[in-house]
């Protein structure tokens, strides 16, 4: 297609129409022949007045094909660069797994050596115990001579070194092959670790090019389409603020308040907003398959659900939890015998307060952090700005401000179990799948807080 169609067919589709008859009537195109000057001054006003008319429709295309020129060139860069990393990511990975396999085999042949060894060992204690069984009144009077009977002497003395060095050396392929572990169980976290990282730009490059196909797909000369575009996103982003955040005890607030209140907490500590709200919906979550409790005895502990009427005697811990709980009751001025704590799980107690679930004991540990934080003299545990605040500064505490995933979800396990996602020995620990699931809700709602964050 000649420039000049092209151009022509840009103008008249901006414009929203294309009318051939008003081109016949075009001023700059009119014969001059035959006119008196008065019609040809006309004209040549009328033409100005077009030629004015279309520079100004030709120059707001114009800019607008550089508006989606910046914002395709823009997300093609961090997409090249998001690939680009995730393609570094993917070699560490091979890499890991390399070394974890050669960690794998050295593993096993370490273990080889001490079964090796145990056998040797084994070997070493029945000549001991032969020697050891052979008397010196046999050795007198048996018809072997004394030079046999010396040689056995020398074979046992020699026994006793040689069990000696085995053993020593056992236990140290023993101390090597346990240090083997720990390096593996490092190499295998940090794989975790680079694993989510890619998963996550993988995300967020399919979103980016989702988004790069839809500006391309609209024509470069209609403004009100990538209007439209930016029109969604923030109707989206509205939708997300709006949208109820559910707390386990508390009244749920919109996500864009509990968001603000995380932000802030994260510019307390470090914490990630989308990790402190991961677990609060986590905790929101169990709260409605447990139920919740009141108090019924104040000096035993005892609680009810107020849902289901079941009575549990191990409601609240009577020394640990049940003092300092009815000490922050008075003060908040709060009814002991109205306001909620969690109900025990199969084992342990409950009583644990509000949307961030800590038990009193604990809170008491936090509350002058807390205090601090957000200059209240008497923080509230069921307020969920306080909450918040307190499971920042908590999650702070065990490791997650440097907003690596490992460290994160270690947190998470820590926060849930009081230990690590692993035991010593390798093996998932109790809170590793409660730590798996924060880590997920983290993720989605980090999805969330970028669409805020763009528009």
């Amino acid at each position: 297609m000649p420039r000049a169609l092209f151009i022509s067919l840009v103008i008249f589709s901006y414009l929203g129409y294309f009318d051939f008859s008003s081109a016949q009537t075009d001023p700059c195109n009119t014969s001059i022949n035959g006119k008196s000057n008065a019609e040809l001054q006309r004209d040549l006003d009328a033409c100005n007045e077009e030629i004015a008319k279309w520079t100004e429709v030709l120059n707001n295309t114009k800019k607008n094909t550089a508006s989606y020129a910046n914002e395709v060139a823009k997300l093609t860069a961090k997409i090249n660069a998001a690939q680009a990393n995730i393609k570094s990511k993917t070699i560490a990975i091979s890499n890991l797994n390399s070394n974890i396999s050669k960690k794998e085999n050295e593993i096993d042949t370490l273990e080889g050596q001490i079964g090796n060894n145990l056998e040797h060992i084994a070997e070493l204690v029945r000549k001991t115990n032969q020697i050891d069984s052979y008397s010196v009144a046999e050795a007198l009077f048996s018809d072997k001579d004394f030079s046999s009977f010396f040689i056995n002497v020398n074979s046992y003395a020699s026994t006793r070194l040689a069990m000696k060095d085995l053993i020593d050396e056992l236990r140290g392929v023993k101390q090597k092959t346990e240090e083997q572990k720990v390096e593996l169980a490092k190499e295998r976290d940090k794989q975790a670790a680079i694993k989510a990282e890619i998963e996550e730009n993988k995300k967020k490059v399919e979103a980016d090019q989702k988004t790069q196909k839809s500006l391309l797909s609209q024509s470069q000369t209609q403004e009100k389409a990538y209007t439209n575009l930016v029109a969604e996103k923030q109707a989206k982003a509205s939708a997300i603020r709006t949208a109820l955040f559910g707390f386990r005890d508390a009244e749920a607030i919109p996500f864009g308040t509990a968001l603000s209140y995380a932000e802030e907490a994260s510019r307390k500590t470090g914490v990630r907003p989308a990790l402190i709200l991961g677990i609060l919906e986590q905790e929101s979550s169990l709260g409605k398959n447990v139920g919740s409790c009141i108090i019924t005895d104040l000096s035993s502990g005892q609680t009810k659900n107020v849902n289901s009427g079941r009575v549990y005697s191990n409601g609240i811990h009577s020394t640990r939890d049940l003092p300092p709980l009815q000490t922050l009751l008075g003060a908040l001025g709060r009814d002991p015998f109205v306001t909620r704590v969690s109900c025990p799980l199969s084992i342990g107690y409950g009583g644990a307060m509000g949307p961030a679930q800590f038990i009193p004991s604990t809170w008491n540990l936090m509350v002058s952090k807390v205090s601090q934080a957000t200059g209240k003299i008497t923080p509230d545990p069921w307020d969920p700005k306080d909450a918040i605040m307190a499971m920042a500064l908590f999650l702070e505490d065990l490791g997650a401000s440097t907003q690596n995933y490992v460290n994160e979800r270690t947190a998470a396990c820590r926060y849930y179990s009081g230990k690590n996602c692993y035991t010593s020995s390798g093996r998932a620990g109790a809170g590793l799948s409660y730590g798996n699931s924060v880590m997920s809700r983290a993720n989605t709602i980090q999805a969330n807080i970028d669409i805020l964050q763009d528009v």
